[in-house]
């Protein structure tokens, strides 16, 4: 959840924004079965009473801004992490902030249950497969203390959709597939390709609209569900996670973990 990889997704123009600290999202989420645990087991953050708030971010990729806890699990930022030798790994793919750490929403995030004031992410969960989607909201749910926030952005299906159907280009369809980043332009021509296909996913495995990713989180149990516009959050905190160009023709939702 972009989970970065050592092969940056192209920018897509609608979904992934400006070339700053937000815009790369290498490899946001990786699929099933393609990575094995870190040799090093992760510090798991504990939260005591009466503590600062915790908001985390997973699939962070290059943004890790301050006052958040940030995830990724691209292979890079593992190599640059790994004791002693990490720092030969600093020239291969971009140099991860030192606040952003290794951290996989899908396997489990090293956080403790009900620790989370709110949690975001931005053009991941559409990288993942339904049900790694599925367990990626129900570890976020966990996470999140009652009253707890989920914000995330990724792209609109049903406006692509509509922008596909209204149009009368010749080129509509290649339109479509290429900005939904569900088609392939080609095949892998060489053994570099072919390992950037095997580890990375740029890929978007599923898509969502509205109606439908509203419906999961109501499943999962989020509460207050509503569709949200950049900058509406009414929490400072957003301001320096959230980028215009990644909400802009986009999909952005709002929803709470109830209070029981």
């Amino acid at each position: 959840m972009t989970i970065s990889q050592s092969v940056t997704e192209p920018i897509e123009p609608q979904i992934a924004g400006s070339m700053n600290q937000h815009a790369t999202l290498e490899e946001p989420i990786r699929r099933p079965g393609s990575h094995r645990r870190s040799a090093v087991r992760p510090e798991v953050v504990h939260q005591s009473k009466g503590s600062a708030a915790r908001y985390v971010q997973f699939g962070a990729g290059l943004c890790g801004p301050d006052g958040w806890t940030n995830f990724d699990i691209s292979p890079t930022l593992r190599l640059q992490r790994l004791p002693l030798i990490g720092k030969l790994f600093g020239s291969i793919g971009p140099k991860f902030p030192a606040v952003v750490r290794y951290g996989d929403i899908i396997r489990g995030l090293p956080c403790v249950e009900a620790s989370c004031d709110a949690i975001y992410c931005s053009h991941v969960l559409e990288h993942l497969s339904l049900d790694d989607f599925r367990t990626a909201l129900r570890n976020t749910y966990k996470y999140l203390k009652p009253g707890g926030r989920f914000r995330f952005v990724l792209p609109d299906l049903e406006k692509l959709a509509r922008d596909y159907i209204s149009s009368t280009e010749s080129d509509a369809a290649l339109a479509f597939m290429r900005d939904s980043y569900l088609g392939h332009q080609s095949r892998p021509k060489n053994f570099l390709e072919r390992l950037r296909g095997l580890f990375g996913n740029s890929a978007h495995l599923w898509m969502w609209d509205y109606k439908s990713i509203s419906h999961e989180l109501s499943d999962i149990g989020f509460a207050r569900i509503r569709r949200a516009q950049f900058g509406d959050s009414g929490d400072a905190r957003f301001d320096v996670v959230e980028d215009v160009d990644r909400w802009t023709g986009c999909l952005g939702v709002d929803c709470i973990k109830p209070e029981f």
